[in-house]
């Protein structure tokens, strides 16, 4: 009996053993990092300034996928179905809060809380308010002003319903008392492509992808959304110097990186000292202070916490202004 009981444990210490040898070795072949909105968007344009410096502190590929549609479920449900071994992973963003909110009967069925493993919160970035050039305002009195004489109402894209651009656009919407026609898209990268076409009139966009448009002459930006001018573009005051008041939920992008529930602690680590390492490298900040992108890392736990918080914050505002899912 004792020898059997000897033998078990031997067992099961071998076991054990083959179960670590792959998280230990991770990562042994390229990773996917899940974007879940379309190309030229704010989370895409975060994910793809750092994948080359994942690279080179993982010693394996970090590729991007794109899988827009249904306000982000089709990337968020894919990735939380995906096998937790840390070879699918995704770069999020202040949505995944949003949807908990606004998207009641979703939410029994999708907890991003449940169903992710929160590995490292990674950077932020205001948002800009742009319009198109043919938008006969250039300050937001003058757009307040306007909204209030035209005789249809205005329109705003957003990047889909839930989206970080769409709650946002609404926080202000409340603040200024303008009323405006909402527009979804599959992501905030078609989103701007139809502002500069002028075919939608204003929009919330991450001031990274509102720069070089601005700058080129092609759109308008008039207020920025952090509680201190973007150094990016400092010549467009905030929110608040532009005199709106608004409702305290956070009104920049959070970006951060999750993978499926019950990946392997050294995984876990591995990814989360990756994220560290990168967003502190001098020259990744550099590139990133371009965009007005701010490194923030902070460990799983915080990002649990944080996403917790947004969750909340988020759910108050939403049901308190009665806005639905249209």
């Amino acid at each position: 009996m004792l020898a059997i009981t000897r033998w078990a444990a031997l067992l099961g210490a071998m076991l054990a053993g083959v179960a670590a040898a792959p998280a230990q070795n991770y990562p042994e072949r390229p990773i996917r990092l899940v974007v879940a909105f379309v190309a030229g968007g704010a989370t895409d344009t975060m994910a793809r300034q750092i994948t080359e410096d994942l690279k080179e502190a993982l010693g394996q590929p970090v590729i991007i996928e794109n899988r827009p549609g249904a306000n982000g479920y089709i990337a968020w449900n894919y990735v939380a179905n995906s096998d937790p071994d840390g070879y699918t992973l995704m770069m999020a963003e202040n949505a995944l809060a949003i949807s908990q909110g606004l998207f009641k009967k979703s939410a029994s069925s999708f907890d991003p809380i449940k169903q992710y493993d929160a590995i490292a919160h990674v950077a932020t970035s205001p948002l800009a308010l742009v319009v198109a050039n043919k938008v006969l305002a250039n300050s937001v009195a003058e757009l307040i002003k306007l909204s209030k004489t035209v005789p249809q109402k205005m329109n705003y894209a957003s990047a889909g319903i839930g989206s970080v651009a769409h709650l946002t656009f609404e926080v202000f919407r409340d603040g200024a008392g303008i009323e405006a026609v909402h527009i979804p898209y599959k992501g905030g990268g078609q989103a701007i492509g139809d502002i500069v076409a002028g075919q939608v009139e204003m929009h919330m966009a991450s001031v990274g992808v509102a720069k070089p448009l601005v700058e080129a002459g092609r759109i308008k930006a008039l207020a920025v959304t952090g509680a201190k001018r973007s150094p990016a573009l400092p010549n467009v005051p905030t929110i608040a110097e532009s005199g709106v008041k608004t409702a305290d939920v956070d009104l920049g992008f959070w970006y951060a990186l999750f993978g499926p529930k019950g990946m392997p602690d050294a995984v876990k680590a591995k990814l989360s000292k990756a994220v560290a390492t990168v967003m502190a490298n001098p020259n990744v900040r550099a590139r990133l202070a371009n965009l007005d992108i701010e490194p923030a890392y902070k460990p799983a736990d915080q990002l649990e916490q944080k996403l917790q918080s947004e969750i909340k914050n988020w759910t108050k505002f939403i049901d308190e202004k009665g806005i639905r899912a249209e």
